[in-house]
């Protein structure tokens, strides 16, 4: 797992499908480069095809927040970054960074994840070699300082 926080976890190309009327990225894409990102993190925890056919277990998104911070453009290389910023048994709070080559922040999104027995549908502890990964993680990540975006809630603020 150490190659996913030296290394971008997933690069991709902003494709043409992907742009919108305003002639950028849409929000959807942003969200699905993201999704792209939780599928590529959990191959790096050994959740792949092959694992979750041998042991029917996975790993579904509770929760996302997600941040737009730039406008993403048509061929444009994105790259994003994940940060574990908690976890327990069976679930990990995460953090997706997505940057553009010049290394500018486009967008985060901040997720809660949680390990799933897919023949009960029901949660699930880590199995122990995924857990041994997540802890590795845990221990890189735990010397990195929290995002500013991570935490925040959407609202209006009230007028004083």
């Amino acid at each position: 797992m150490s190659a996913a926080q030296t290394q971008p976890l997933l690069k991709e190309y902003v494709r043409k499908e992907w742009v919108d009327y305003n002639g950028h990225m849409n929000d959807a894409a942003y969200a699905l480069v993201f999704s792209k990102a939780v599928d590529q993190l959990m191959i790096e925890l050994g959740i792949d095809e092959t694992f979750r056919k041998q042991y029917q277990y996975s790993i579904y998104t509770l929760e996302t927040h997600l941040c737009y911070l730039a406008e993403a453009h048509l061929d444009e290389l994105l790259t994003v970054t994940v940060q574990l910023l908690n976890s327990d048994a069976k679930r990990l709070h995460v953090f997706f960074t997505m940057e553009n080559k010049g290394g500018k922040r486009l967008a985060t999104s901040e997720q809660m994840l949680m390990g799933i027995d897919m023949e009960s549908g029901r949660p699930a502890p880590f199995p122990p070699s995924i857990s041994t990964h997540v802890q590795n993680l845990a221990k890189i990540d735990e010397k990195k300082e929290k995002p500013n975006e991570a935490g925040r809630n959407i609202q209006i603020p009230s007028p004083r």
